[in-house]
């Protein structure tokens, strides 16, 4: 089945860096990748702005896409890849959104940041808008000049507050894709488990019994954020999976994006799956 992939781009190195490892990770596939740009500008912006110059804006978007375009096709070897190009003049969550109902896309992929790499910041506002808005697709958020690695190891921490069920048919696929091994992760907050935590535990192996697991418990001796950083380095994952649900830690970390108060950098690409 072909793959519907869309890359919402500002033209910035970080979002061809994102495109780029998508490119490579479905180097094997039947994909169809989509290059969307948001031409809408902020009020306050447009109302120093004429018609003259906003046409003039269009004409440029669309010159920038279509290079774009040529350029992904001259560095892709695979002929089972077609490229897209998509100019909205709607905000960008309404334009991905529109991209994914009429497009059927199956994946986002994005960058941290985008052309303003506003430091200090974790995500850049449009990718935390996107993580939160975006519910009809998983997002794949790459980090600035990420060197593309087959995502072998893949890692998803889990409260076992909830069962999963369908919603983890993104981590499935890709886990099928490169035959990777899922680390399953819980930080004890308490001692031992609550009934409905084991229950959902023995659901989850269940529906990932056809996968290569193993499930990891750690101790609760720092934030969570920096406990799976740590995660991350010894166990060398590739590839973290997050399901975003109301008070989720995804949730935590994008509502607060301070460095110093979170503690928390994508180390390494981040696979955000709405419930």
């Amino acid at each position: 089945m072909r793959k519907k992939i869309l890359f919402p781009t500002d033209f910035s190195d970080n979002a061809w860096s994102a495109a780029v490892y998508a490119l490579n990770l479905y180097a094997h596939e039947k994909c169809t990748f989509y290059f969307l740009n948001s031409t809408k500008v902020t009020v306050s912006r447009m109302s120093n702005m004429t018609n003259k110059l906003s046409k003039i804006m269009e004409v440029n978007a669309l010159k920038e896409l279509t290079e774009l375009k040529e350029m992904a096709e001259a560095s892709n070897t695979n002929v089972k890849h077609e490229f897209n190009s998509i100019l909205s003049s709607d905000d960008l969550n309404t334009a991905i959104e529109k991209a994914v109902k009429k497009f059927s896309i199956d994946l986002v992929v994005m960058g941290t940041k985008g052309a303003t790499k506003a430091k200090g910041l974790f995500f850049g506002s449009n990718t935390v808008n996107t993580i939160e808005k975006i519910k009809l697709a998983p997002v794949l958020v790459v980090p600035d000049e990420y060197d593309y690695v087959e995502p072998k190891q893949i890692a998803f921490p889990t409260d076992y507050n909830r069962t999963y069920g369908e919603v983890l048919l993104p981590l499935k696929h890709m886990a099928s894709l490169f035959n990777s091994k899922l680390r399953i992760v819980h930080i004890n907050e308490k001692d031992k488990l609550t009934a409905a935590q084991s229950n959902n535990l023995e659901m989850l192996k269940l529906y990932l019994k056809d996968y290569s697991c193993s499930f990891h418990w750690m101790p609760e001796y720092a934030k969570k954020t920096q406990e799976i950083n740590n995660f991350i380095d010894e166990l060398d994952i590739n590839l973290l999976v997050m399901v975003n649900y109301k008070h989720s830690f995804i949730e935590d970390i994008i509502k607060e994006p301070v460095i110093k108060k979170i503690g928390f950098q994508p180390l390494i690409p981040l696979l955000v799956i709405p419930e």
